[in-house]
Parts: structure tokens; sequence; C-alpha cells
């Protein structure tokens, strides 16, 4: 990554967490669906990123996220697995070749059908975590659910139309 992509992700990363931590927290959609913005950057960082980079990325921004909405933990740990399943997410709808492993998942790249199952999975495996950790009883699995696909689908068609305003990345193919 160049100096101006790093700067870009970091500028990128700053205004999301500001929007997750001072707007999107305080909105619930009829007790069922929460955006989560902040997350994107995970998602859209390339895919030949280094692990321990990619992980480093993930933990500080769950735990900034944390350390403003007073959820000791749980995105942290969320942002955490939502990066180790990353590739292995990215892979199950994209073919692994040489042109996929310098990639940056976007629309653009993937075009819209594999991007947006990608972003889907991503999505949704994050709000399944969050919203286990925070409930944290299975006697609540029906909230869990229901809050974890609402807030999946919010947060999808947000993410979606950010993925259409951001900075094209390079293309590969």
């Amino acid at each position: 990554m160049t100096g101006k992509e790093v700067f870009n992700y970091i500028a990128l990363s700053i205004v999301l967490l500001l929007a997750q931590v001072l707007i999107c927290n305080h909105i619930v959609l009829f007790n069922l669906a929460m955006p989560i913005v902040f997350i994107y950057v995970i998602i859209r960082l390339p895919v030949n990123l280094g692990m321990s980079m990619l992980y480093t990325v993930a933990f500080t921004s769950g735990v900034l996220v944390d350390l403003f909405s007073d959820t000791m933990g749980v995105n942290a740990l969320a942002c955490t697995l939502l990066a180790a399943l990353k590739r292995p997410v990215f892979y199950a709808y994209v073919p692994r070749d040489d042109k996929t492993k310098t990639m940056t998942p976007t629309i653009s790249q993937l075009g819209l059908a594999p991007y947006c199952k990608y972003m889907l999975t991503m999505v949704t495996i994050y709000c399944l975590m969050a919203f286990s950790i925070e409930f944290f009883n299975f006697a609540d699995i029906k909230d869990v659910l229901l809050m974890s696909a609402g807030s999946s689908a919010f947060s999808f068609l947000i993410l979606l139309s950010i993925d259409s305003l951001s900075i094209p990345a390079k293309k590969t193919m």
C-alpha cells in the first residue's frame, strides 16, 4: 500500500468511527436494527494485507468503539473475529488466483453480486457475534437473531451506499 492509500484508510477509519460513536449508536429502528458502519474499513482492506496488520486494525477499531460506547470488549472481539474470517469469506465468493491476491474488495473490483454476498456475509457475522456477546444468554436467542438480522440488513444498505461514494480502488483485473 502506498502512503496515500494508508492516509485514505486512516481518514476513512476516523470518519466512520466518529459516525458510529456519535450518530449510529443512538439510532435503533423499531428496537430491531442498529446501523454498524465502522466495520466497513475492515471489510474494505486489501486481501493481501498481512494478518497481523489486519488484526491490529480490527482490534483497534473495536476497542475505540467499545471505549466510547461503554460495551466492554464486545466490538473488539467481534471485529477480531471478522478479521480472522475475512479471507475465507472473500474466497468463498471469489476464485482464488493471482489476480485476486492483490484485490481490494469493492463493487468495481468484484462486480455487484459477489461483492454483495461478501459484504452481507461479513456484516452478518459481525452482527451475530456482537449481539450474541451483548445478550450473553441463549434464552434470548430470538432477540439475538432478530436484532442481528435487522442490523445486518440495515448496515448492509448503508455500507453499500458508502462503497458507492468512496474512493475507487486500483483496478487489478
